[in-house]
């Protein structure tokens, strides 16, 4: 199966769980007003364990478990793969289980490091504790899942590992429509539902991987050759592969100082944000990291930068008009999606302007995301961590810069203040893609094809028109918020399809064709 069969696999099951992503949120925005904070506390125990899950799940142990598995695959016995597999499920679980203990056992003091701002109010704090507990191991079911994708996305099987989001969605849903609702303390009820979705995706993920016969039970490998060098990879990884979500986290915890409602509008920012971000440039790099991993293995370095190198002519083809397309259609996006119930229209507006932040950082991430396997396939960690650090520590020092301002010069309590904190995230994220960029380019693990220059100069125009038409269309956002829901609907598929379309007429007429995208 081609990588741009598998991409487009990965891709459309990715869809499916942006899409139920997005309804799950629209639920959440419509039934629990911002105004109340309680929101924002469960929105904050929920991105506690999530983040966790990025460092030691999908960023971390992914990057570090499939280049080791595929080399496994390549060069051992089926034998040695399955115990490889059951080593480091045992391993990774015990771990994992003793770290959610501690969560649960050091909530409180989490809540105060964590999120500084609940601790002003004492009903606040107990409510922030209590979800906590329910939310924390989730990043053990979350973790589990993750191995048992892992090894699934090794034997080029994307689809499945790809679906496991889905029920997270759809268990939110029916926990915060239906059940939620009707309970003493509805955001609680939510947590409880977070914990019950990573069992349920957990149950979805290891069945096909026992029919492949490659786990039967977990083990202790702490003397296993394959499970140490993972270790030995996760330790850099956790820092190089997750920076983007600590610096999120992070941002966070000043959020809750802010005022009432920021860490709302930057979630709900942030999952727009997230929906390219997941549809297409996280199924690229779980695509191409499996066939780098092998490129490396068989030492076929000429192959493995023509795979980067596409790579990042098709990430910069479809990732770019996405960026354009975000910042222009902000608001018109954030009022077709949430505008409704309990979202207000101040709501509205904080969360566009967080989501225009935001954009900015999507090519970043996107980058990120393509450019970090470039490393990982060849088990090099600890470059990436330490272009992570920098670039967390640039983020984190300007938003320390904000923050004083703020204190000497305004309030903390006055509106806006969260968007300087997304724009920060996109500097950051800028700042790491281009020093992975660089150091790809230095080490001769990637080397620039042909026709870089007419490439970028295309995209560049075919986005200068597409934003022209977009804003001409769609500007209005006060007429989009009067407008009824169906309306609403409609009026941004045509903004869609009509952006797309001339995004794509542009670089036709301008001479780009689908040839020039194949695979060299």
């Amino acid at each position: 199966m081609s990588v741009f069969r598998n991409t487009t696999v990965v891709g459309s099951t990715t869809l499916l769980s942006r899409v139920t992503g997005l309804a799950r949120d629209m639920v959440w925005a419509g039934v629990f007003p911002t105004g109340t904070g309680l929101i924002g506390v469960f929105l904050w125990a929920y991105q506690i364990p999530n983040t966790l899950r990025r460092l030691f799940a999908e960023g971390a142990f992914s990057q570090a478990f499939v280049p080791v598995v595929s080399e496994y695959r390549s060069q051992r016995s089926r034998d040695e793969v399955r115990s490889l597999v059951e080593s480091t499920t045992g391993t990774l679980g015990l771990f994992l289980l003793g770290l959610s203990l501690l969560g649960v056992l050091a909530a409180p003091v989490l809540v105060m490091v964590l999120g500084p701002g609940f601790s002003e109010d004492a009903d606040t704090f107990a409510r922030a504790t209590e979800m906590l507990r329910w939310t924390f191991p989730y990043v053990l079911f979350i973790s589990l899942t993750a191995l048992g994708g892992a090894v699934l996305n090794s034997y080029q099987r994307f689809a499945i590992p790809a679906m496991t989001s889905v029920a997270l969605n759809i268990t939110g849903i029916v926990v915060a429509a239906w059940i939620a609702p009707h309970t003493a303390v509805p955001e609680v009820t939510m947590a409880i539902g977070v914990f019950v979705a990573g069992i349920v995706q957990l149950l979805i993920v290891m069945p096909p991987v026992i029919r492949m016969k490659l786990f039967r039970r977990p083990r202790w490998g702490g003397a296993h050759e394959g499970v140490r060098r993972i270790a030995r990879l996760m330790g850099p990884a956790i820092l190089g592969s997750s920076m983007g979500q600590i610096s999120v986290l992070l941002s966070s915890a000043i959020a809750t100082m802010f005022a009432t409602g920021s860490l709302a509008w930057l979630y709900f920012a942030d999952r727009l944000v997230e929906f390219p971000l997941g549809v297409f440039s996280i199924a690229l790099a779980t695509v191409i990291l499996p066939r780098l991993s092998s490129q490396h293995a068989e030492q076929s370095m000429e192959h493995f930068s023509n795979t980067l190198d596409w790579a990042l002519r098709l990430l910069c083809l479809i990732v770019a008009p996405a960026t354009v397309a975000l910042f222009v259609l902000a608001g018109p996006l954030t009022v077709v999606i949430f505008h409704r119930g309990a979202f207000t229209a101040l709501d509205v507006h904080m969360t566009s302007m967080a989501l225009m932040a935001y954009s900015m950082a999507l090519f970043g991430w996107s980058l990120i995301k393509v450019l970090a396997p470039g490393y990982y396939a060849r088990q090099n960690t600890r470059t990436p961590m330490r272009i992570a650090m920098v670039s967390l520590g640039v983020t984190m020092g300007l938003n320390v810069l904000l923050l004083t301002v703020a204190v000497v010069y305004y309030s903390l309590d006055i509106h806006g203040l969260h968007i300087g904190l997304a724009l920060t995230n996109g500097v950051g994220a800028l700042l790491n893609a281009w020093l992975l960029l660089r150091g790809l380019r230095r080490d001769g693990a990637l080397r620039a094809g042909g026709g870089w220059r007419a490439l970028l100069l295309r995209i560049a125009l075919a986005n200068a028109v597409m934003a022209a038409v977009l804003y001409a269309i769609a500007a209005d956002v006060q007429a989009w918020m009067v407008a009824s829901t169906w309306v609403r609907v409609g009026w941004m598929a045509g903004c869609v399809t009509g952006g797309m379309a001339t995004y794509f007429a542009v670089l036709w007429v301008l001479g780009l064709r689908p040839a020039q995208f194949r695979m060299r």
